[in-house]
């Protein structure tokens, strides 16, 4: 059963009528671009077949209630919240997400009261953006049964605004763009600056490829992790350099940019700067379907993420580690870091072979066994019925 009919469902039993709509959004793989996005620079993800659904039918009063789906059917149902009087920091958990979303629409006058029944299986705390699913979901369903139309890029903005505000995570525009925007068989080629995009065809399969998702399982949150301390490094040296953003940067001025800097904010200021060329030197080779000669970028990427952003973790470069000694062309963390999930690009017919080696690398270490699936680019958000 799909998510958008488990959602249906349960709306029925908990609200003893239909729903007026079903709306769902993907979560996301981040194929390379790491940390980039708040730094106006160049992202490449695709959506995953991964959804969270949202059931919904309006109210004629200004009340916004939430259920969500747990295992095997069982719902759990936040306390009913005006919307008029949602303010940041009064919502803890998971209601969180979609209250943030129905406060910032309310700021925008595009939402009224409503009935929400989500459902999803988007891992997690695994980096594959569930939390970004959701507000997709429930953003896309809240303006539909308010008949607001609105452009991808603004609904875009207002998620990051409910995610930086009233959660209190300062994520950037990545994964909602990615989850709301991403197409079928297609990378998004994203100029966070520019809001240009550009749907760059990927098919690993017909290269004898596959780009494995492995979930380590160790949690992490954007709320409680490193994830703003590093946000927070970069707007400093890009004040100090007077630049609007790190993004600014070209790769042949780091060596003069780095030299203006404090020791601190040196290896934040290479990632970025260095992370921006592997994206374009991706596309580039996507393009020419060297689809085989994009795993060195995905290993350096690794590398720079662990030793100069610092969000790896034990769990992380072991999954790398061991998928590339297992034969993978390339292999990265994903995600914001601390946890969370790597890729690896395999040869098809060495897929068991990598999988193997990371179970057992794990079992080694007395890690939590990971869990791994196919990465394949599938649709974006949409109304399901």
């Amino acid at each position: 059963m799909s998510q958008a009919a488990r959602a249906a469902e349960a709306f029925e039993r908990l609200h003893g009528r239909s729903p007026a709509g079903v709306w769902s959004a993907p979560g996301r793989v981040n194929l390379i671009g790491e940390h980039t996005d708040y730094n106006d620079g160049f992202v490449l993800p695709f959506a995953i077949p991964y959804r969270t659904a949202v059931a919904a039918s309006a109210r004629d009063d200004d009340t916004i209630t939430v259920s969500t789906l747990h295992d095997r059917g069982r719902a759990e149902t936040a306390d009913p919240a005006r919307i008029s009087d949602l303010v940041p920091g009064a919502i803890s958990g998971w209601p969180a997400y979609p209250s943030g979303v129905a406060w910032v629409l309310r700021e925008q006058g595009s939402t009224g009261g409503a009935d929400l029944v989500i459902a999803g299986d988007v891992p997690a705390g695994a980096g594959l953006s569930s939390s970004h699913s959701l507000e997709c979901a429930t953003a896309l369903a809240l303006l539909g049964l308010a008949g607001s139309r609105q452009s991808n890029s603004d609904i875009a903005k207002w998620i990051q605004q409910a995610e930086n505000d009233f959660v209190g995570a300062p994520t950037g525009l990545l994964d909602q763009t990615a989850s709301l925007n991403c197409t079928e068989a297609h990378v998004l080629f994203l100029d966070v600056r520019s809001g240009e995009a550009e749907q760059v065809p990927f098919d690993a399969s017909r290269h004898g490829l596959e780009v494995l998702v492995i979930d380590t399982r160790a949690s992490h949150s954007h709320t409680e992790s490193g994830y703003g301390a590093r946000r927070r490094g970069c707007e400093e040296a890009a004040k100090i350099l007077g630049i609007p953003a790190l993004r600014d940067i070209a790769l042949d001025e780091l060596d003069a940019a780095l030299a203006k800097l404090p020791e601190e904010l040196r290896p934040l200021v290479k990632h970025v700067v260095t992370e921006n060329e592997r994206v374009l030197q991706t596309v580039a080779l996507l393009k020419q379907d060297k689809y085989g000669e994009i795993g060195p970028l995905l290993s350096a990427s690794h590398a720079s993420l662990r030793d100069d952003y610092r969000v790896s973790c034990d769990e992380l470069d072991v999954a790398a580690e061991a998928a590339e000694a297992a034969g993978a062309l390339g292999a990265r963390m994903i995600g914001g870091g601390f946890g969370g999930s790597a890729i690896a690009l395999v040869r098809g017919d060495a897929r068991a072979e990598v999988e193997a080696a990371v179970t057992a690398a794990f079992a080694e270490r007395s890690f939590t066994a990971p869990r791994m699936f196919t990465g394949v680019p599938s649709a974006g958000a949409g109304q399901d019925r």
